[in-house]
């Protein structure tokens, strides 16, 4: 992989950001702050109907956390990225999005935009909402998403904890598309976070180049499902 970025930029915390990242694009989020999380979401920018799949990621891939060897799946079965680098070892997959009620639950007073403009309380949910209506898109579309940097473990019971301490400052993962795709991101806090009060924990955000995998390639080996989904791309490529 080439290591040298070709952009860079900072997401600050309670924002949002998306673009159409090129296959071969590699895409890695430094953590600033502990605790930081990112919810991510896919769609591919040429049919916007096929977008991140999370039930089939973590049911094909045999796995309830995501990490590096790891892929993200589309609904049709195709990869939309790899995780080629990783320093925190577990992504959290089930979480879901912070939810305007979710903000009165925990007792962060909601600050309006015309109370502090950029800086006003956002959700994860209105974040993507923004971002999502920036390609014609709207609540309808709107998928199960990923929490980067976030761990949360479910018990014997079937309940949810948040793990605090998980991510520290400098904490990285780096995503390697495998095809055209629009992502959208926010660091909104993760909804089980118990911070007394909302936090803004930012990322930075670098751009980079990957060489296209191989047949040896770790994410291509990991999962014999794995293999399955490159083959998908290999065919989408060759009909475009």
């Amino acid at each position: 992989m080439k290591n040298d970025a070709h952009y860079t930029t900072v997401l600050p915390g309670g924002h949002h950001w998306s673009l159409r990242l090129r296959r071969g694009t590699t895409l890695t989020l430094t953590a600033q702050q502990a605790d930081s999380n990112v919810g991510l979401l896919c769609y591919n920018p040429e049919n916007l109907l096929e977008r991140l799949n999370l039930p089939d990621t973590l049911k094909c891939q045999h796995t309830f956390k995501l990490t590096q060897g790891h892929c993200l799946y589309s609904d049709m079965g195709r990869i939309f990225a790899s995780i080629t680098q990783d320093s925190l070892g577990w992504h959290d997959s089930v979480g879901g999005n912070l939810m305007p009620h979710h903000l009165l639950k925990k007792g962060w007073q909601p600050v309006s935009y015309q109370q502090a403009h950029n800086d006003w309380t956002r959700t994860g949910f209105d974040a993507f909402l923004v971002e999502l209506a920036k390609y014609g898109l709207g609540r309808r579309d709107m998928a199960a998403n990923l929490n980067l940097f976030s761990r949360v473990e479910s018990d014997d019971e079937g309940k949810l904890r948040y793990i605090s301490g998980h991510c520290q400052p400098g904490s990285r993962v780096t995503l390697r598309m495998e095809m055209d795709t629009l992502v959208l991101l926010h660091t909104c806090p993760h909804p089980l976070d118990p911070s007394a009060n909302y936090p803004r924990r930012g990322v930075d955000i670098a751009l980079g180049t990957a060489e296209p995998p191989t047949e040896d390639d770790p994410c291509y080996v990991s999962r014999p499902e794995n293999a399955r989904g490159f083959a998908n791309n290999r065919l989408y490529h060759h009909g475009l």
